[in-house]
């Protein structure tokens, strides 16, 4: 069967049709138009095209409908089938699946951004074969989500792995109680080892702007201040990863989003996690994602599976 994803993005959406290999054999991307019935027509309209040009490429593939899969910020509530915690929010309190399905006239899955990319990485990523998987998603925010056997695990309330809303663990004096998040509490980990934090740190720690990728070059070049508000970052990452390794112990980390391709923090976060994990010895896998910014679109056409 062709496959269909749909990266829904803040800035853009994707999508992209798969082979039954795995293979792109279609994918387009657009600037997301900000408000929710143009979205809607977007994901329509995109959808239609990665199925035309990969149905010209693969005509073996016959005529029966493609599945379509959809990553999205925040998530919907098993409840009442209502989006909640987005930060597109004019997601929030919509029927988004419903509505795909009625503009589409076909079934959709739908599912947490971060849970695609653990999905995807799980199936044939950076985490391929492990029993148990979390992925960390340290970007612009940060987020988490969780594959056990190859099954994305998403909770009696559609909220497991929702990592980056938990507060930051072993907290130092002067981390207590912590910013105020966007979702109304204090010191949530999207607060402090997202991009946005890496950045809001330093400019509290030195009174100077400065965007996470220039914070990491100067670190790179000796910067005093740079490198102490790195080690500052993975600290705060490696006690927040330990709670994760506590509650769910998983054979593979593996990373998304921007910070991701910081590679100096796979090589700090185990001697950080070490200390703060119940156990004598500790050794997991830390990777980033073997398939990048495509993840999230691979993982939702593989939501069907």
């Amino acid at each position: 069967m062709l496959r269909i994803g749909v990266d829904f993005g803040g800035t853009k959406i994707e999508a992209a049709a798969l082979s039954p290999d795995g293979a792109f054999l279609a994918r387009h991307r657009q600037p997301n138009p900000g408000n929710y019935d143009d979205a809607l027509r977007l994901v329509r309209d995109l959808i239609g095209h990665v199925e035309r040009e990969a149905r010209s490429i693969a005509p073996d593939l016959g005529t029966a409908p493609a599945s379509i899969g959809i990553g999205s910020p925040g998530s919907a509530s098993p409840h009442t089938g209502l989006m909640r915690n987005a930060n597109s929010v004019y997601l929030n309190g919509r029927t988004f699946q419903a509505d795909l399905e009625e503009v589409l006239q076909r079934p959709v899955r739908l599912a947490n951004d971060a849970n695609c990319l653990a999905l995807s990485e799980a199936r044939d990523g950076a985490a391929r074969g492990a029993a148990s998987v979390f992925a960390v998603i340290v970007g612009t925010g940060c987020g988490g989500g969780v594959v056990v056997n190859g099954r994305l695990v998403e909770g009696a309330n559609g909220v497991a792995g929702e990592w980056g809303h938990m507060p930051l663990p072993w907290p130092q004096p002067e981390e207590y109680p912590g910013p105020v998040c966007w979702c109304g509490l204090h010191g949530c980990l999207e607060t402090w080892v997202s991009g946005s934090g890496f950045a809001r740190d330093y400019r509290e720690a030195t009174g100077r702007d400065r965007k996470g990728e220039a914070i990491i070059e100067a670190m790179r070049a000796g910067d005093p201040d740079a490198t102490a508000a790195f080690g500052r970052l993975v600290s705060r990452l490696g006690r927040s990863l330990a709670v994760v390794v506590n509650l769910f112990d998983p054979d593979v980390f593996v990373f998304g989003g921007g910070l991701s391709n910081v590679s100096e923090i796979y090589d700090q976060l185990p001697e950080v996690i070490s200390p703060y994990v119940f156990t004598d010895i500790w050794k997991a896998r830390l990777v980033p994602a073997k398939w990048g910014d495509s993840s999230g679109v691979r993982g939702a056409a593989y939501l069907w599976d």
